[in-house]
């Protein structure tokens, strides 16, 4: 199985960087990581054009899609559980035998036909978080949830 997070927006500060590229090469080798940043669609002055922009990028969005994976939204109104919760999802992700792909919006979201298409919306937290700290978070806890189903020390109760 391997996990695929597509996130809109690039050029995001080197911390990011380092802690997504540090949480992905922990990962076990059965579960790579692995990262696809989607360019924004370009913004004018006018705000009316939200809908055009969150169309262009749920488009880009579907075409980086691997066929066949889970969706799984990233979404501050969506199901939140905790770390074993994400644990088991992770094994029986695995035991399907299926690929996931996370979804992660850019500045202003994403268009509702993607939350839609999703097969799980997941709420990290009900806050607002900036989409580049996501990727950090994310590859964090999907790491954790790894160590759990191998017996890593990693993870404390």
């Amino acid at each position: 199985m391997k996990l695929h997070i597509l996130a809109v927006g690039q050029r995001m500060p080197a911390w990011i960087d380092e802690g997504f590229i540090e949480y992905a090469k922990r990962m076990p080798r059965e579960m790579p990581l692995a990262l696809k940043e989607l360019k924004p669609a370009q913004r004018s002055a006018s705000a009316g054009d939200l809908p055009r922009w969150l169309a262009t990028e749920a488009e880009r969005i579907e075409a980086a899609l691997p066929e066949s994976a889970l969706r799984v939204v990233l979404d501050e109104k969506g199901r939140s559980f905790p770390t074993r919760g994400l644990a088991v999802n992770l094994e029986q992700w695995r035991r399907e035998g299926r690929d996931v792909a996370f979804i992660i919006g850019g500045a202003d979201g994403l268009a509702d036909g993607i939350r839609k298409s999703a097969d799980l919306l997941w709420s990290l937290s009900p806050l607002t978080l900036p989409h580049g700290l996501v990727r950090v978070i994310l590859a964090e806890q999907l790491y954790r949830a790894a160590s759990l189903l191998t017996h890593h020390p990693y993870h404390r109760d």
